[in-house]
């Protein structure tokens, strides 16, 4: 995977601090908090960790962790992250802004195919508005403050929505972030079933699994091809957090020198430092060994009486 990815134009924006906010439509929002200050990094460092991270909080969905414990998880990706950016990850294209329609394949969160390019925007701005005029394919945005045009400059040559998508009045819904986090847990968990399970289960079972695998998957992100000195060289852009998580989950899933894994003792998923390992540290594998020695002990008493 990193052979595959070395030569990326995928920057990301991360801001110092985000909140809850609640919208006039009911719907519960994590928006950038007042004064918070923006950050660029680069995802693909650190690509294996934020996959698991994006993993385990789906996984706590799945486990049907306790509400508050849910929002903090998810908001906490967030705050490590940045947004994943349904924004510019949802429609056919990223350069929808130049359109007087945007086109959206199927998908879980907007059930039209299309809807005028204003309407669309208006999920995602909530709150505030950004100065954004559009009037058939002509279409105006202006950035005022410091901030907001230090990020629209580092973005370069990205399509304008990314830079939109990347300013303080941005927004996204938080059970649409749930039910995306809640996906990838699920692909996880069906693929680590269906080989832990495979000797166990019937033809019926593995089909089911199969099936329920194969809905995963969205937009490929574009490429290019760059000349480099010695050979020419294909450079992906990767224009929201969502899809590079898609991608990058894509290729360690299917990847036999990757092996994640799902912990036997705290069920979270963690990528193993050997095969075999069934426990994401030390501290589980102890756990796990005192609570079967509980157990054991208690099942050796009621055999005993």
């Amino acid at each position: 995977m990193k052979n595959l990815f070395a030569h990326t134009s995928a920057p990301w924006i991360r801001y110092s601090s985000y909140e809850y906010k609640t919208g006039n439509d009911g719907n519960l929002y994590i928006t950038v908090s007042r004064d918070a200050k923006p950050e660029m990094y680069h995802p693909m460092l650190e690509a294996e960790q934020l996959v698991i991270d994006a993993i385990n909080v789906g996984l706590s969905a799945m486990h049907k962790a306790p509400e508050e414990e849910l929002k903090e998880a998810v908001l906490g990706f967030i705050q490590k992250y940045g947004f994943l950016g349904f924004m510019t990850a949802l429609p056919t294209t990223v350069d929808f802004i130049t359109y007087e329609s945007v086109y959206l394949p199927k998908n879980h969160f907007i059930k039209e195919g299309s809807l005028p390019t204003e309407d669309y925007l208006a999920y995602f701005y909530p709150f505030d508005k950004p100065d954004f005029r559009k009037n058939g394919m002509e279409s105006g945005w202006s950035v005022t403050d410091r901030e907001g045009i230090a990020i629209t400059m580092a973005m370069g040559n990205a399509p304008q929505a990314v830079a939109m998508g990347l300013q303080n009045e941005y927004a996204e819904r938080y059970d649409w972030l749930v039910k995306e986090f809640t996906d990838w847990a699920f692909t996880f968990m069906t693929s680590f079933l269906y080989y832990m399970d495979y000797d166990t289960i019937d033809e019926q079972t593995r089909s089911l699994y199969r099936q329920g695998i194969s809905a995963f998957g969205g937009i490929a992100p574009t490429y290019r091809i760059a000349l480099e000195k010695d050979s020419p060289i294909i450079v992906w852009d990767f224009h929201s957090l969502l899809v590079m998580v898609q991608m990058c989950f894509s290729f360690m899933l299917t990847d036999k020198d990757n092996d994640m894994r799902m912990c036997k003792h705290c069920k979270k998923a963690f990528v193993a430092s050997r095969k075999g390992n069934e426990f994401c540290s030390q501290k589980c594998k102890n756990q796990f060994n005192v609570y079967k020695s509980r157990e054991k002990k208690k099942g050796n008493k009621s055999d005993n009486r």
